[in-house]
């Protein structure tokens, strides 16, 4: 690129980002420490005037864009850091479904396929009972909110527009059927009612509604949810780590593809698998 053209691109978005931005020439000189005519030279079309590198990163600076991005070599204008911040963030989770960072998540992707690795059974999909039990310790002074999330969720796969795709442990409903492990101390009938409302649901909402069951003797993953190709979300207890970044997202979907193609338990035939637990009770 030759110096009238670079100079060219550096002008343009130099003033592109002095109007977003609302600063005039007066404020970008005081900002920069260079004098009015100096900041008038850069922005006149009839001249090839390039800044020298500590105005240009004063501009870019100023104006809360890179200086790579004024100069045309690249064209991205956030700042290295605002894109690593972009591309990835941590944000503390709380423990129940009534987290209002998840429903923004979930609002942001409307219309989107949402595709979920639960940390145990899908929150939407819990009963009452299960969910007061599971998150006793965590409902504070409004032992209400998770339920109320729980049955927005619920309303929210019954609008036509959402699709869900879960994947998640063949044994981790089997011990929940069994009362082991986490689900020890659960009371019989509480499962029971789970179980069989799980496998109404997986009928009920099929194909919208699609609940997958992997063998985690040959697979693994983390609780993980893409929100359409938006963002995917890791879950890790206190904090979600969220990605933007498209390579990454890419990364994370071809992680659902392999658990949804190597499941034990089609979504077809999960209504009734799920059903068929109850024999464990």
């Amino acid at each position: 690129m030759n110096k009238q053209a670079r100079a060219t691109i550096f002008r343009d978005r130099l003033t592109g980002a002095m109007t977003m931005t609302g600063t005039n020439l007066s404020a970008l000189a005081r900002q920069t420490g260079v004098s009015r005519s100096t900041v008038s030279q850069l922005l006149d079309t009839e001249a090839a005037r390039m800044p020298n590198a500590h105005l240009a990163a004063g501009c870019a600076e100023a104006l809360g864009v890179s200086s790579d991005w004024l100069l045309g070599l690249t064209d991205r204008p956030e700042r290295p850091g605002d894109v690593i911040e972009a591309a990835l963030s941590m944000t503390e989770a709380d423990r129940t479904s009534a987290d209002a960072q998840l429903l923004d998540w979930h609002r942001e992707a409307s219309g989107y396929k949402i595709r979920h690795v639960p940390a145990t059974l899908p929150d939407m999909l819990k009963t009452e009972a299960v969910m007061r039990w599971e998150y006793a310790a965590f409902l504070g002074k409004t032992p209400g909110q998770a339920v109320r999330a729980m049955q927005d969720n619920l309303d929210w796969l019954r609008h036509e527009a959402t699709e869900y795709e879960i994947a998640m442990p063949r044994h981790e409903l089997e011990a929940f059927a069994q009362g082991t492990g986490y689900w020890q101390g659960l009371d019989r009938d509480a499962r029971r009612e789970q179980i069989l409302h799980l496998a109404e649901q997986a009928e009920t909402f099929f194909p919208s509604l699609r609940l997958n069951f992997f063998d985690a003797h040959n697979l693994f993953s983390a609780p993980v949810t893409l929100f359409g190709p938006l963002m995917g979300v890791l879950y890790v207890g206190r904090f979600y780590l969220a990605f933007r970044e498209q390579s990454r997202l890419k990364l994370l979907s071809g992680h659902m593809d392999w658990l949804i193609r190597e499941a034990v338990v089609d979504a077809r035939d999960a209504p009734a698998w799920i059903a068929g637990l109850t024999k464990h009770l």
